[in-house]
C-alpha cells in the first residue's frame, strides 16, 4: 500500500526540498520505489533532480487544473526507482484558478488515488499555508516537518500544527505528524544544541533521532542537479539522510524508532 508523506513547513529556508529529495533518494537506496510530487512553484525539487524546465511538457499544474491523470506526467530521474511529477512557475497561478472550484482542497488527493505503483509518494509543499499546501496535507497519510536549528525554530510551528489539526477535523481524519527532523545543525555552534534541547523538550518522541548537519556538500548538490547521495555518498549529509530513511521505514513498519 502506497504511503503518502507531505514534507511541509510554512517557513522558507529550513531544508524542506533538500529533505524531500534526499530522503526519497535514501529510501530508494534501501529498496523502495518513490514518487516525488513537486508542489512548490519555485520548482526546486524538479531542478534539484536534474529536470530542466524546457524539457517539461506536462507538470503538476496541468494535472491539478485538468484532474486527468496519465503516466505522461511522471518523469524519470537519474535514480532508477525515483520518479517525479515536476513543477514549473505556472503552478503559482493554481491557487487563483482553483479558488472557485468545488472540492478544491481535494484535487491532489483525487489524482494520487489513481497512482499505486510506488511504496511512497513524497509531496514537497511550498513554504506557505495556502491552497497548495492544504492540497498536499489533505492527500497525505502523514507529515514530516523539517525544522532548522536556529533561534526562531519553534516560531510558526504552532500555526502549522493548527492547520494540520484543522485539516484532520475537516478533510483527512487519518493525517498525523509522522515526525520532526532537525536540519542545518552545526555542532560548533552552541545555539544548535540549545535549539535541539528545546525542540526535544517540547515535542518529545516526535523528533527524529537523526539530525541533518549543516554540510557544504548538501548545499552544492542542487546546483549539479543531483541529490547529495549521488553527488557525494560519503559526506556527513548523505550518511545522515540514510539514517533518517531507516527511521522513517521503521515507523512505516510499525517499529519503535
Amino acid at each position: 500500500m502506497t504511503k503518502i508523506i507531505a514534507i511541509a513547513n510554512q517557513k522558507g529556508g529550513v531544508g524542506k526540498t533538500t529533505t524531500a529529495i534526499n530522503l526519497a533518494t535514501a529510501m530508494c537506496s534501501i529498496g523502495k520505489k518513490v514518487l516525488i510530487i513537486d508542489l512548490d512553484p519555485q520548482s526546486n525539487a524538479t531542478t534539484g533532480l536534474g529536470i530542466a524546465s524546457d524539457k517539461i511538457k506536462k507538470n503538476i499544474y496541468n494535472l491539478m487544473v485538468s484532474e486527468k491523470y496519465s503516466s505522461k506526467y511522471i518523469y524519470k530521474t537519474i535514480i532508477p526507482t525515483l520518479d517525479i511529477i515536476p513543477a514549473t512557475m505556472d503552478l503559482a497561478g493554481a491557487e487563483v484558478e482553483l479558488v472557485n472550484i468545488q472540492d478544491r482542497e481535494k484535487r491532489l488527493k483525487k489524482i494520487l488515488n489513481q497512482i499505486n505503483e510506488y511504496d511512497n509518494i513524497m509531496i514537497d509543499c511550498p513554504p506557505a499555508l495556502g491552497l497548495l499546501t492544504i492540497n498536499g496535507l489533505v492527500a497525505s497519510d502523514s507529515v514530516i516537518i523539517p525544522l532548522q536549528c536556529e533561534f526562531f525554530a519553534l516560531e510558526g510551528l504552532s500555526s502549522l500544527m493548527q492547520t494540520i489539526d484543522s485539516i484532520k477535523g475537516s478533510y483527512n481524519e487519518h493525517l498525523e505528524v509522522q515526525g520532526v527532523v532537525l536540519t542545518m545543525y552545526d555542532k560548533r555552534n552552541l545555539l544548535s544544541s540549545l535549539v535541539e534541547k528545546d525542540v526535544r523538550e517540547h515535542l518529545g518522541n516526535k523528533v527524529y533521532s537523526t539530525i541533518i548537519p549543516r554540510n557544504v556538500r548538501i548545499s552544492e548538490a542542487p546546483s549539479h542537479g543531483k541529490p547529495v547521495l549521488i553527488y557525494d555518498v560519503g559526506c556527513t549529509g548523505s550518511k545522515a539522510y540514510i539514517e533518517l530513511a531507516k527511521e522513517v521505514i521503521k515507523q512505516q513498519n510499525g517499529e519503535q524508532i
